[in-house]
């Protein structure tokens, strides 16, 4: 029969990071009911669930720890394993397979849900705890039941199966999945036989380890990949009659990696983006859900390793529960959004479990079978009774084959037993001598300065440790067979990368030659002291902090308080070293913005180290990007510049773009310590190439409407910036008046743009060229959007550096709004200047110096505006002179209103005053000389 998906979801409370950019909750909950509220309105999204666990408030920590509720609406982790793990256990028993995944962003408390922290423990422990404590209790009701449990764990990085179990096995090249009887497994795995909580619990431990060193040694990010940790139980039951039997299941307990949206900044076109290994398994995964919840007749498992691993749990033989975590803020708001809508497809999905007999159970039954046939044919035999059933009669040759095949079989069936036994020996062996081995470790870590390591992942955290034995420590790379004291894997660590001495509870570090080595965030180039709690990292990407039991004891006997020591803090400390942000920054865009350069800066040193060793002609530089620049940015935002050093193209990539590429450089890598000759690979597949059809952004122009909102026409050449306020060129533009045929619209103005509320209002923006470019750009073209338009206008692709354009549009506004006449007197259109780079030599570099040129362009209008009113004004104030000089001549006693009006034409007769002010508020602003028609005196 079959059965949906049970879904829970599980907010957790906000982090320090939500709490210094001052979060709103946009999570709330009712029973089954999840609701979402989109930031800055009332408009809430709800969902429904099979449990809906708010873990957000109304707890306290008690002394142990351990997270208990206030009240009955907290979902504490007793609650969430009594809801789902009790369930998983009772079809384990029954033997059925069972499946826990849990999905959601980096951070938002799927691991916490899953194995927990400390005294809270999670899902993962809590079930093996209850398993091994019911084994006792059957064991004891009846001895001669038997329970083998075993377990395995695996982790899928960038479509590559790890071992976790296996310290050394298969790391490179990563292990085969097979098929089999339409189930997929990883080929070799590992599966050790476990005979407590406490042997499950080093295995998870052992784990952590090993993923925790793989990541560093080879470059990778930990919340980039699936774990998945499994749990295979054998039940041997004999009962006080009938037939024993043997029930097998596997529980299969997965932590998906970080849900993050690929593209956060709205720039899209890599090559790296989505598509590639290390985003492929997710991606996958939300094809499978969407297939399955739409019952499609294909469905694609076979796309990637983690979705043939998970086949059985998403649409087989399983019972399957989903956890998905959320962060409760507004800022992650788009994230919980995508998880939510991922969850509710989820639930719709079907499975369909049956209870396993294992292949083992059936070997040994048919055993019996025969015993039991071949002994009532002996007796048979024996007695003469053969004779009368037709069958041959009694003879010694006939007797003696029964009875030897009887003795082989009863053999094979005690030869299993015997090897059961002799696993469960040998694994009990190997358990104890590994808690002793780990015991005197952590007594050595107690009373012996160490270093460990500080991981982005905190359960990672501690995972390795490095300790200083009396004397010089040796730190290098170990290859070419040396034998440090310390040998580190990584890019940029060299063969002696430092020197460690412990001498009288004092630990000093001298860096070795060419030796990249930071401490406290600074780079030291001599000798150095390190103390207790120390960040100190070595090269592009090993963290560690010191530990010196000395110096942690004094300060517990002086009542010092020690501060606790986080990856971010150590990366912060990093990152005001680069000058790039100050500590004084402190708004949400300000911490926003140093987070982004967290992720990204350590990954920018490796990929230049990386690049140096395999002699790619690249550098990568870091560059703020402000939302003035580049359109599509709500704030200032981290870009990657890779400049090619043989030819000076540059490309511009936002930080999504560029950590996509990081990974397949650390690929690349990692293939060069293992020694392959050549790490070469096709241009698109290469991070280090980018072809010159690629199109870059150059800079952009600010051009400012406020002409056409009193039509008046605008021509100008304004300068073109970068990204980082140099110019680089200039374009020239026209903004014309025109009527529905299009035709020029010269003659006419108006002084109070509200003349044009409620009616049609038409002008041609007129992109004419660009001057001044670089040489390296072989191939131009402009893009803008005006006003409220969604699509982006676009000129031609022109060939350059001086491209001539020629592009014109005809803007309509059928009836000017408020809105519309605001946008044209204050706001501005960013044109954004692309182009494709061509080899050349001498290439121009870019003319300007860095600084702001918004405010030079405003100025710029203002001057044109002011100067262009006042000139349209002057054969208006001129016809006023020369009607005066005419009533004078005739000698009449008054001048009449229309008299006046048809002296000034179809405008206002507040011209004559405007064009005053408009001379006075030049002079004022410094603008320039005001027109001579505007001097009236």
């Amino acid at each position: 029969m079959s059965e949906t998906v049970k879904v829970a979801v599980r907010v957790r409370p906000f982090n320090d990071r939500e709490k210094k950019l001052n979060a709103h909750l946009v999570i709330s909950m009712e029973g089954q009911k999840t609701y979402i509220a989109q930031p800055g309105s009332n408009e809430k999204t709800d969902f429904v669930f099979d449990y809906s666990y708010w873990s957000h408030d109304a707890f306290r920590e008690r002394p142990d720890a351990y997270l208990e509720p206030l009240d009955d609406k907290y979902a504490d982790q007793k609650k969430v394993f009594q809801d789902l793990g009790f369930g998983l256990l009772a079809n384990c028993w029954e033997g059925y397979n069972c499946s826990l995944f849990a999905y959601g962003q980096t951070g938002s408390g799927k691991s916490y849900s899953i194995v927990g922290h400390k005294t809270n423990k999670g899902v993962i422990p809590m079930t093996c705890e209850a398993l091994f404590q019911e084994i006792e209790k059957k064991k004891k009701e009846n001895p001669k039941n038997e329970y083998v449990v075993s377990c395995s764990m695996l982790e899928i990085y960038n479509e590559r199966v790890r071992d976790l179990l296996d310290k050394d096995g298969h790391m490179k090249e990563g292990l085969k999945i097979r098929e089999s009887e339409d189930r997929f497994y990883a080929e070799h795995l590992k599966s050790d036989l476990v005979q407590s909580y406490a042997e499950i619990s080093q295995k998870l431990d052992l784990g952590a380890k090993n993923r925790t060193v793989a990541a560093t040694n080879m470059n990778e990010t930990s919340s980039r990949a699936h774990t998945v940790f499994a749990i295979k139980f054998i039940q041997k039951i004999v009962p006080a009659q009938g037939k024993p039997m043997t029930r097998e299941s596997t529980i299969n307990l997965v932590d998906l990696a970080g849900s993050e949206r690929q593209n956060a900044t709205g720039a899209t076109g890599d090559r790296f983006t989505e598509s590639k290994n290390i985003n492929r398994s997710l991606h996958t995964l939300g094809n499978v859900i969407n297939a399955l919840s739409e019952k499609k007749s294909h469905v694609p498992y076979r796309d990637s390793l983690l979705t043939k691993l998970l086949k059985n749990a998403l649409g087989g033989n399983s019972k399957t529960i989903m956890v998905a975590a959320l962060s409760p803020a507004d800022v992650n708001y788009e994230e919980t959004l995508s998880t939510l809508r991922f969850a509710e497809r989820a639930k719709t999905i079907k499975t369909k479990a049956i209870v396993n007999e294992t292949e083992t159970d059936k070997l040994v039954r048919s055993l019996q079978e025969e015993v039991a046939r071949l002994t009532a044919e002996l007796r048979q035999m024996q007695s003469g009774a053969g004779a009368t059933s037709g069958k041959p009669g009694s003879s010694k040759e006939e007797v003696d084959k029964l009875q030897e095949m009887l003795r082989l079989s009863k053999e094979d069936m005690e030869r299993m037993d015997d090897t059961w036994k002799q696993k469960l020996e040998e694994s009990k062996r190997a358990s104890q001598q590994e808690a002793d081995e780990q015991k005197q470790f952590e007594e050595k870590r107690k009373v012996t300065p160490h270093l460990w390591n500080l991981n982005e992942d905190p359960a990672l955290n501690e995972r390795i440790v490095h300790c200083f034995t009396p004397g010089n420590n040796q730190i290098g790379n170990g290859r070419d067979g040396d034998n440090p004291t310390i040998a580190l894997r990584g890019v940029k660590i060299t063969k002696d990368h430092a020197q460690v001495k412990n001498k009288k509870n004092k630990i000093t570090i001298k860096p070795g030659p060419d030796a990249v080595i930071l401490v406290n965030g600074k780079q030291i180039d001599k000798p150095t002291r390190l103390h207790h709690n120390d960040r100190v990292q070595f090269a592009a990407n090993h963290l560690y902090v010191v530990y010196h039991p000395y110096e942690h004891d004094k300060n517990v006997k002086e009542k010092k308080p020690e501060t606790k020591v986080t990856y971010d803090m150590a990366q912060q400390e990093i990152l005001m070293s680069t000058g790039l942000v100050s500590a004084d920054d402190k708004s949400k865009t300000d911490i926003l913005l140093q987070e982004d350069l967290i992720e990204v800066l350590p990954k920018l040193n490796e990929a230049n180290a990386i690049a140096e060793a395999l002699g790619k002609k690249v550098i990568f530089e870091v560059t703020l990007v402000a939302p003035a620049v580049m359109d599509g940015l709500t704030r200032t935002s981290v870009f990657v510049k890779m400049r090619n050093l043989r030819n000076n193209h540059e490309w511009l990539f936002d930080s999504k773009q560029f950590l996509e590429r990081t990974y397949a450089m650390g690929d690349m890598y990692n293939e060069y310590l293992e020694g392959v000759q050549n790490t070469t690979r096709p241009q698109e597949e290469d991070p280090f190439w980018e072809s010159d059809e690629t199109e870059v952004f150059i800079g952009s122009v600010h051009l400012f409407p406020q002409h056409v909102a009193y039509l008046m026409d605008y021509e100008e050449a304004l300068p073109i910036t970068d990204h980082r306020g140099n110019q680089i060129g200039k374009l020239n533009f026209k903004l014309v008046p025109c009527d529905a045929k299009g035709n020029d619209i010269l003659d006419i103005c108006v002084e109070d743009p509200d003349e044009l509320l409620g009616k049609e209002h038409r002008f041609k923006l007129i992109i004419e060229s660009v001057r001044g470019l670089p040489n390296r750009f072989g191939r131009v073209r402009c893009q803008y959007r005006f006003f409220v338009e969604k699509e982006t206008g676009k000129s031609p692709e022109i060939a350059g550096p001086n491209a001539d354009f020629n592009y014109t549009r005809v803007i309509t506004q059928q009836k000017a709004t408020r809105q519309y006449i605001d946008y044209l007197k204050n706001e501005e259109i960013l044109v954004e200047v692309f182009g494709k780079q061509v080899s050349a030599t001498g290439a121009a570099k870019s003319s300007g110096t860095k600084e702001v040129q918004q405010d030079n362009n405003k100025m710029a209008s203002d001057l044109n505006f002011y100067k262009r009113k006042c000139t349209r004004l002057e054969h208006q104030v001129e016809g006023v002179k020369q009607l005066l000089n005419q009533i004078k001549a005739e000698k009449k006693p008054t001048l009449t209103v229309e008299d006046l009006e048809h002296a000034l034409g179809e405008s206002n007769m507040k011209a004559a005053i405007q064009a005053v002010l408009l001379a006075n508020k030049a002079r004022e602003s410094n603008l320039g000389k005001a027109s001579q028609a505007c001097n009236l005196s």
